[in-house]
């Protein structure tokens, strides 16, 4: 099997549930929102839409095979209802799921999206797999790997072995929550064996668990810890990368209407970037185009359904 991109993580089905019947309260400086609802009351609702297949790794995915590249996945989800929606629509993206292990006795991870506005809260709940790198896996250009459940300590050295008597393989790290919190020191080797590195500016500020503002000396210090490219995005003030020594910054991509909701933004600028480079384009040109990706998958409900093809995507740019 020849494969261009290998994603791996946890894949999970939405739920996003539209309230109409709440309330957001900020601090003074309009970062610290938490979203209120009447106590002991019954709360209507909107809308309820799921989605299948979502989730950083699995989000990835999708985007590298609708720009073209043959596409592989590598998750774990239960042998249930749910299970089965995830395989097939995965599928019906072109992607090879032969490395999607099944489990009888365990759910498919189920996430409620709470969507108020053009923001969400997410209600998450990852189930304890048994973890397992698939044996036979064929070696791709490059592989993504992204957000893991907790107690998979002995699943990421397995795959920082693999991917170390793999050097040939371009490695894109985007970690998880669960992954941020294990710490440098517990994925030293992934965090030096990658080639390129997506987080936000507070993930930054968390990894590094520093309160420096400054984005060029934030990706000085992530750098230091392997990344040989790393890439911070900062929301409306665009992304920031570390190529050669060299800081690179690109203002976001205009919206084409307001955003219908803001799930996905980050993995869509990350999975594109690294299916760009890929393909063998310049890191500015790839990053670029993440950005194109990014404003459109907001303009539709999850994380997948505004993803553009190739076509579609360079048509934006002309």
């Amino acid at each position: 099997m020849s494969i261009d991109f290998l994603a791996i993580g946890d894949t999970v089905v939405d739920d996003f549930i539209r309230l109409k019947d709440a309330e957001v309260h900020c601090d003074v400086s309009n970062e610290k929102c938490t979203i209120c609802m009447r106590f002991g009351d019954k709360i209507p609702f909107e809308s309820s839409t799921k989605v299948y297949g979502v989730g950083n790794a699995a989000n990835a995915a999708v985007a590298a095979a609708r720009l073209g590249l043959t596409t592989a996945f590598v998750s774990d989800v239960g042998r249930d209802r749910a299970g089965d929606e995830v395989v097939d629509t995965l599928k019906k993206e072109g992607i090879k799921t032969r490395f999607i292990a099944r489990h009888k006795d365990i759910p498919t991870n189920y996430h409620y999206v709470l969507w108020y506005g053009d923001e969400r809260s997410i209600l998450v709940k990852h189930e304890a797999y048994p973890y397992v790198l698939p044996t036979g896996l064929p070696e791709p250009k490059t592989v993504y790997l992204s957000s893991l459940a907790g107690g998979t300590e002995q699943y990421h050295e397995a795959i920082a072995d693999w991917l170390e008597a793999h050097p040939k393989i371009f490695f894109a790290f985007q970690p998880g929550t669960f992954q941020m919190k294990l710490g440098v020191e517990k994925l030293g080797r992934l965090y030096q064996r990658a080639d390129i590195f997506f987080a936000n500016k507070e993930e930054y500020q968390r990894i590094l668990n520093s309160a420096e503002e400054n984005e060029e000396t934030l990706l000085k210090k992530m750098y230091d810890l392997g990344p040989k490219i790393p890439i911070l995005t900062d929301g409306r003030n665009g992304v920031y990368a570390l190529e050669n020594g060299a800081a690179i910054h690109l203002d976001m991509y205009p919206d084409p209407k307001p955003p219908l909701q803001r799930t996905g933004a980050g993995d869509a600028f990350s999975s594109t970037t690294a299916a760009y480079l890929t393909m063998g384009y310049s890191l500015r040109d790839s990053m670029q185009r993440g950005l194109v990706n990014s404003a459109y998958v907001v303009q539709k409900v999850g994380a997948q359904a505004g993803l553009l093809t190739k076509k579609e995507l360079e048509s934006k740019l002309t």
